[in-house]
């Protein structure tokens, strides 16, 4: 590294001279660092830091580990994989008499009048497992009338009751009273595990299983409209299971394409990453081509497919007038669609343009940093790898609290409460023991009624404090999301203080930075990055419950109450950010100084004030360069995505066939940006730790011979334009 000749004498005024000797200003903002001939970058000798929050931290996290243990033990997941019939037996469950009756059977499906109810199985009907659902329509009367004639009629028509007969030799009113067999079976598909019915659309006619009238079974005729009104709540779960399978047909195709198209994500954010070093300005430029160029090419896909509708039927209905519909591409067949499209990218484009035109000394600047960062990432390359630890690390908080939420969610033992079909009964909802039920006086005060499983729970004081378990669950979980990246970003930090403070690069860099300042932070200031993370998860916890305030109670506010609500919501929202702010720049101060949380915190804030009038340069101008280069990352995988799904590069490659082809686009689209954002995160929290090491520099040191600066001369000849 090559020192400033010429000492002080070589400097501008503006960053050689000192703060005014002002009591009221250097209280105000902090004193200014002095220079320290024993200070070379991160303190070595450092003792622990915040150990209150730390013991409070890892008490958490055993109390964590023990709900875990209680979750296990109690819980039970097969509730959530198998539906359960009403005697609370698993339906496909090994082991048992159910194994092979995979699927939910109801005896009278009119009786269920919400999705709701048919989810959390307490329709007021019978539900039994059965191996597969009716193919054809069957009335219990029919079945008698056959019998003599095609037994086979019967054998068919006896595996949807509750228990085998040899023949049909009982009453439809014994049948009925018994509840043992459904009057009716209607032509069902089997979707969640449940038989529904087989509803289709034949000339713009509902239909189930090609008919428009059928028998109930109870000596009425029915119309495929009667049946779905009966259940016209259910209508959202039917129109999503042709969607959902679709869906589901979809990820089955091109899930190896989506899986390469994020590998190349992954090897182009590398490439990019390391071109960096060389040509940072050439590479931003390219950026802002790319960029420009993707957007120019939606702007023109847009209007190239609306000036292709002109003319055709529907082409010039609205939105509005459609409505909402599920079938996504309904919308990409009206021209106001891709008329919007067109507007929002043309806008998008125009601003792009605009911040090229008056940023442009301050994207001088970035592109400064981004070399200079370039520097410290080719000294210590470990750092590229260590997002794939924080993927790691935030794969196990993930999932650890997924599966606790599962457990907690299926604790309990099976409860059976009344139903009664006409919902008269003084007794409904009430528990009862489905063994003895029918013995009970309650069955003859309410005729009809059943004892139907309805949930899992209990009356322990366990049982009792589930939803306040599961909200530990989620504090805790997000408690520890935000410990992760606080770790990342001291660990970063430190790796980058101990390049920007060797004096002599790279001969005076330690060896192993990456490793040294990961085993620093988690040795001595777990207890710090656990306080700033605790900050930032009780905010997000108040957040959450606003959100959840506003979803249960949205019907019954007025618009004062909903004013202030939006108004806590957008300050806890800014609250948050700031917060983030400050824990980034306290977390680099803890990795060079080792002090704790509070002070650090202070000391960045303080530093950054007290250079706000010396120094005019602002780290999100470099964020910018960063998040062009997402967008390029980003763009490119989706560009050549969306070619690929929706075949138009027959030439190069024959793409799949899809019902939706924005199922896997959006999904590769995602994912590359998620990507993305991990390697460039490596590069933003590189160019904020050497600011804040080159504030401190200039408060230290004059550079002359006996206070040299550390930067490099090329940062110090661009920071002083």
């Amino acid at each position: 590294m090559n020192l400033i000749p010429g000492g002080r004498q070589d400097l501008p005024s503006k960053l050689t001279e000192k703060p005014p000797d002002n009591h009221l200003e250097a209280k105000k903002y902090g004193e200014p660092r002095t220079f320290d001939p024993n200070f070379k970058g991160p303190v070595v000798n450092r003792s622990c830091t915040d150990v209150l929050c730390f013991i409070i931290f890892i008490l958490f996290i055993i109390g964590y580990i023990i709900l875990g243990l209680i979750a296990w033990v109690n819980g039970d997941p097969r509730r959530v994989a198998y539906p359960t019939d009403s005697q609370g037996h698993f339906c496909g469950q090994k082991g048992t008499p159910n194994e092979n009756k995979s699927i939910l059977f109801y005896f009278n499906l009119f009786s269920c009048t919400s999705p709701s109810v048919m989810v959390n199985l307490q329709c007021p009907t019978t539900q039994i497992c059965v191996s597969k659902c009716p193919e054809k329509f069957l009335t219990y009367v029919e079945t008698q009338l056959l019998y003599k004639k095609d037994k086979n009629s019967w054998t068919y028509y006896s595996q949807f009751c509750k228990s085998p007969f040899s023949k049909s030799d009982r009453t439809l009113s014994q049948i009925l009273m018994d509840d043992n067999c459904p009057a009716a079976i209607f032509p069902s598909k089997p979707f969640l595990q449940r038989c529904f019915p087989d509803f289709s659309t034949k000339n713009g006619t509902l239909t189930v299983g090609n008919k428009t009238m059928f028998e109930d079974g109870k000596g009425k005729t029915r119309n495929a409209g009667e049946l779905r009104a009966a259940a016209n709540h259910i209508n959202k779960i039917l129109d999503a299971k042709s969607l959902g399978t679709k869906l589901f047909e979809d990820y089955a195709t091109t899930w190896y394409w989506i899986l390469t198209g994020l590998i190349i994500t992954m090897l182009l954010s590398w490439i990019f990453l390391i071109l960096l070093r060389f040509t940072a300005g050439f590479l931003f430029w390219v950026f802002m081509s790319g960029v420009i160029g993707v957007i120019g090419y939606g702007i023109w896909h847009c209007y190239k497919e609306y000036n292709n509708l002109r003319g055709q039927e529907n082409s010039h209905l609205t939105i509005y007038d459609i409505g909402i519909q599920t079938d996504i591409s309904m919308y990409l067949q009206l021209r106001q669609t891709w008329l919007a499209f067109m507007i929002i990218l043309c806008i998008l484009e125009a601003l792009v343009i605009l911040m090229l035109i008056f940023l442009r000394n301050r994207i001088r600047i970035s592109i400064a940093l981004l070399k200079e960062g370039s520097k410290a990432i080719r000294y210590v390359p470990t750092t590229l790898i260590y997002p794939v630890l924080t993927f790691i690390f935030l794969s196990i908080c993930i999932c650890y609290w997924a599966v606790i939420a599962v457990y907690l969610a299926t604790s309990g033992v099976p409860i059976y409460k009344i139903i009664a079909p006409a919902g008269q009964c003084e007794h409904e909802n009430k528990t009862c023991d489905p063994e003895i039920f029918n013995t009970t006086e309650i069955s003859k005060a309410c005729p009809g009624s059943q004892c139907i499983f309805a949930f899992y729970g209990g009356k322990s004081v366990y049982h009792q404090y589930i939803p306040t378990l599961q909200t530990f669950n989620l504090f805790v979980f997000l408690w520890l999301i935000n410990f992760v990246f606080a770790l990342g970003q001291c660990t970063l930090a430190g790796a980058f203080a101990s390049y920007y403070w060797a004096l002599e690069k790279p001969e005076d860099i330690p060896p192993y930075p990456l490793f040294t300042a990961f085993g620093r932070a988690i040795r001595y200031h777990t207890g710090s990055l656990a306080f700033g993370s605790l900050i930032l998860a009780l905010i997000q916890m108040f957040r959450i419950v606003l959100e959840y305030l506003d979803k249960r109670l949205k019907e019954s506010q007025n618009n004062i109450s909903k004013f202030l609500q939006c108004c806590l919501k957008c300050c806890f929202w800014c609250l948050e950010k700031a917060v983030k702010f400050l824990n980034r720049n306290a977390y680099v101060m803890i990795a060079i100084h080792g002090k704790n949380f509070c002070r650090s915190a202070k000391d960045a804030f303080n530093l950054l004030i007290r250079n706000v009038l010396k120094v005019a340069v602002m780290d999100k101008v470099t964020d910018f360069v960063l998040i062009l280069g997402k967008m390029l990352v980003t763009g490119c995988i989706g560009v050549l995505a969306f070619l690929l799904f929706t075949e138009r590069l027959p030439i190069l490659i024959e793409g799949p066939s899809l019902n939706y082809y924005w199922v896997p686009l959006l999904t590769v689209v995602i994912g590359s940006y998620l990507i993305a954002h991990g390697f460039f995160s490596v590069y933003a929290m590189c160019i904020d730790t050497l600011f804040i090491c080159f504030l401190e520099d200039l408060e230290r040191n004059d550079g002359s011979t006996e206070r040299p600066y550390y930067m490099s001369q090329s940062l110090l000849k661009i920071l002083k334009k």
